[in-house]
């Protein structure tokens, strides 16, 4: 029997850092200026060229992209927002922190993003916006979406935290559309440690978002300077930016590998994985998605927390992305309750995250899909 304590510990996600970048950020630390400066600068200009040259704000988080999207569009108290229940707690924070209303609308089951037309039920006299999710990197019906959007004169703030590198029908996401916010957290495809963007319809919008990022400031000459807007700390460091820039310039070969990758995950796991485990693969979508994140949803005899600990002692690591959002306190204190959004419940409750990152090689996934088919197999 195989010694498994001396294989080394696979994570479900490992961000990538080549040492042109490590360089680049011992560059930066010698110049001298470590906040926002110059980096910052070329990092916006690079994205907003991959971007069709939209205009483009740089931030520390993938969070208060979103807040200052609302803020931007003018979305406050008494003010509907709808999302979905399955995401990372923060899509529905900023709806609250801004003093709005989150509405959420159920999932379908095969993409696990936003069901449009639940979106389309939800709609009220005070709905302002619409903002979807593209879980694992994963696009909506950008069409669809926005044909509800424009017949009910919404705005649509899409949280692409995890689709850079994804399109819809060759069109880059964040290339078109109203406000999209992107996340450069540790784990997404292009990092900056922590951090974001958000991409913007016109010079105007980008200015107030500006003022929003650093305490609604707007400077003139050396010593003008006036607040007219009430902002955050929310400025990028050039630390920051240079990881990231160096990882943009990389980010079509990224794609292409971890699309290489889920395609091995399909392969090896056949055509007849589902009906023999009863699990369920995600949507297998090569054209659109980044692939973000490699998800399964477990059958109901499975308990998730067992499965996944089961993988750890295997050495495998795997995510939990996401429980419902609807069912945290904070939500439930709101009046939301179980039974509400039960394709959101059921899918919250039995994801799993698998690993999925550029360095992986084909043996890693290999011992992935192995571990997972033993497990179900054997709890069939």
């Amino acid at each position: 029997m195989s010694d498994k304590s001396a294989l080394p510990f696979l994570p479900f996600a490992k961000p990538f850092i080549d040492e042109a970048t490590i360089a680049a950020v011992s560059d930066v630390l010698r110049s001298g200026w470590l906040t926002s400066g110059p980096k910052v600068v070329d990092f916006e200009a690079f994205l907003s060229g991959y971007f069709g040259n939209r205009p483009v704000c740089a931030f520390n988080s993938g969070t208060c992209t979103m807040e200052i999207a609302l803020r931007v569009a003018g979305i406050g108290p008494g003010d509907e927002v709808i999302t979905t229940p399955i995401s990372w707690v923060a899509t529905a924070n900023v709806i609250l922190e801004v003093g709005a209303t989150p509405v959420f609308a159920d999932i379908d089951p095969v993409t696990r993003n936003i069901d449009l037309g639940s979106v389309e039920a939800a709609i009220t006299p005070r709905t302002k916006a619409i903002m979807p999710v593209y879980l694992s990197g994963l696009p909506v019906d950008m069409a669809r979406l926005y044909r509800i959007a424009g017949r009910h004169r919404l705005r649509v703030i899409e949280d692409a935290a995890q689709a850079f590198g994804s399109s819809w029908n060759g069109r880059r996401i964040g290339s078109f559309g109203d406000l999209v916010s992107f996340s450069f957290q540790a784990n997404k495809n292009v990092t900056t440690g922590e951090g974001g963007c958000l991409v913007l319809n016109n010079d105007e919008e980008a200015l107030l978002a500006r003022k929003y990022r650093l305490q609604g400031v707007t400077r003139n000459g050396f010593d003008g300077m006036e607040v007219d807007v009430l902002g955050g700390k929310f400025n990028m460091t050039d630390i920051s930016a240079v990881i990231g820039l160096q990882q943009a310039k990389q980010v079509d070969a990224i794609t292409a590998r971890r699309r290489t990758l889920a395609r091995l995950y399909f392969d090896l796991f056949g055509e007849k994985f589902e009906d023999r485990t009863g699990a369920r693969l995600p949507a297998r979508d090569f054209g659109n998605s980044n692939w973000h994140m490699f998800q399964i949803v477990l059958p109901d005899r499975v308990d998730r927390a067992r499965f996944m600990a089961d993988m750890a002692e295997r050495g495998i690591g795997t995510g939990c992305h996401y429980p419902p959002i609807h069912l945290f306190q904070l939500y439930r204190d709101l009046g939301f309750t179980d039974g509400m959004f039960p394709v959101a419940e059921r899918i919250g409750r039995r994801i799993v995250t698998l690993p999925l990152f550029p360095a992986m090689k084909e043996d890693d996934v290999a011992q992935v899909v192995d571990a997972v088919q033993s497990m179900l197999l054997s709890q069939a």
